[in-house]
This record gives C-alpha cells, sequence and structure tokens, in this order.
C-alpha cells in the first residue's frame, strides 16, 4: 500500500520529482529519463511506468531552462523507438517458440495466424495509435512480433508513431507547461492528461461489451 501511494505521488507530481532529479543527478538525468521511456515501450512488465505525462513535464522543464530540448528530444525518440523495436523482436522470438512447441499452452497456432492477419491489415495505423494509449503502447509492439508483422513495415510506423508522440507531448509541455494558470495549476493537467491517454481505451471497451451483449 504504502508502495502504491508512493507511486501514485510520483506521478501527480512528477515536475517536483523530475525537478528535483535534475538538481541531483544532473547530465545523468537524460539517462533516467531514456532509461524510462525505453522500460514503458520496450518491457510488457513496465506498462506502468508513466509515459504521456512525463513528457509534458519534461517539456515544461525544456522550457524552463532545466533541460535542454534539444538534447531530450532525439534521445527520447530514440529510446522510444528501441524499445519498441525491443519488444517487437521479444514477441516474435516468444510467438515462434510458443509456435514451435507441441502443444503451446497459453498461444494456439490459429490465434498466430488470425494476429499475423491482423497486423498485416491494420499494423501501421495501429503500431502508430496506440503509441498515445497508455498500456497498449507496451503490448502493441509485443503483440505486432508475435504475428510476425513485416519488419520493414514496422520499423517505419514505430518510427513515424515515436517521433509523433515524443514530439507532440513535449513540445506541448515546452510551449504551454509555463502559462501559469498550467504551470501553477500541474498536478490537475497531469490528471487531465492521464484521462485523456485513457478515454479512446475506454470508449473501445464500452463498445466491445454493448457488442456483446447485443451479441447475446
Amino acid at each position: 500500500m504504502e508502495l502504491l501511494t508512493s507511486f501514485i505521488d510520483i506521478v501527480l507530481h512528477l515536475d517536483t520529482h523530475l525537478l528535483a532529479l535534475v538538481q541531483d543527478y544532473g547530465v545523468w538525468v537524460y539517462a533516467i529519463l531514456f532509461l524510462i521511456i525505453f522500460a514503458e515501450t520496450g518491457l510488457v512488465i513496465a506498462p506502468f511506468l508513466p509515459g504521456d505525462s512525463l513528457l509534458f513535464v519534461i517539456g515544461a522543464l525544456c522550457g524552463m531552462g532545466s533541460l535542454q530540448l534539444d538534447v531530450a528530444m532525439p534521445l527520447l525518440i530514440l529510446a522510444a523507438f528501441m524499445g519498441d523495436n525491443t519488444n517487437y523482436w521479444i514477441g516474435r522470438l516468444l510467438g515462434l517458440r510458443l509456435l514451435n512447441k507441441a502443444s503451446p499452452r497459453f498461444i494456439k497456432p490459429e490465434h498466430l495466424e488470425k494476429t499475423h492477419a491482423f497486423y498485416e491489415k491494420h499494423g501501421g495505423k495501429t503500431v502508430i495509435f496506440a503509441r498515445f494509449l497508455p498500456i497498449l503502447r507496451t503490448f502493441a509492439p509485443f503483440v505486432a512480433g508475435v504475428g510476425t508483422m513485416n519488419y520493414r513495415q514496422y520499423v517505419m510506423f514505430s518510427i513515424i508513431g515515436g517521433v509523433c508522440w515524443i514530439g507532440s507531448l513535449t513540445l506541448a509541455g515546452y510551449f504551454f507547461g509555463n502559462i501559469p494558470i498550467i504551470k501553477n495549476n500541474l498536478t490537475l493537467m497531469i490528471l487531465v492528461i492521464v484521462f485523456i491517454s485513457f478515454v479512446p481505451a475506454m470508449f473501445e471497451f464500452v463498445r466491445h461489451r454493448r457488442q456483446r451483449a447485443q451479441a447475446d
């Protein structure tokens, strides 16, 4: 319970905690931010890490001069790209290993075939849009790998998605994060960003439940 409380406090007060990291670690804070973004997009076990709100606060600190935008943005885009591709290959290698087993326990060959067909048809927009959806951006690259999406196509859409995701939220923080009304209510702004991030997923969940109810 104490760990959860600490995590919530970090998420809601990212500006304070991140500023403290900058003051304590100086230039090494870029390495810490790189690892956070890499892990959130590259490790299936780390979907809980802050993403959208963290990028906004990073942009705001760049606007204050505490961080350098021309260093942070390229570094975080690289972290997102490397994380995405690591996750893709974990999924691809794991999927092939499961498929080669005599009787896969969790994933059946026909499920992988359906996943592959889905990503061949919708993979590009899925990879891009998933960037802006918490939790889904952690699992989408893994599923793309399991479904053996064409890697060249995946790399192209991964780059587009990463640039759009990192660029839009970091620049939003840079240009708007230090406007007095936003700066003085940054915790509320973080909550709004988190809520907006989950709206599409909630909408899709409700739509799916309605479709199932109608089918029954």
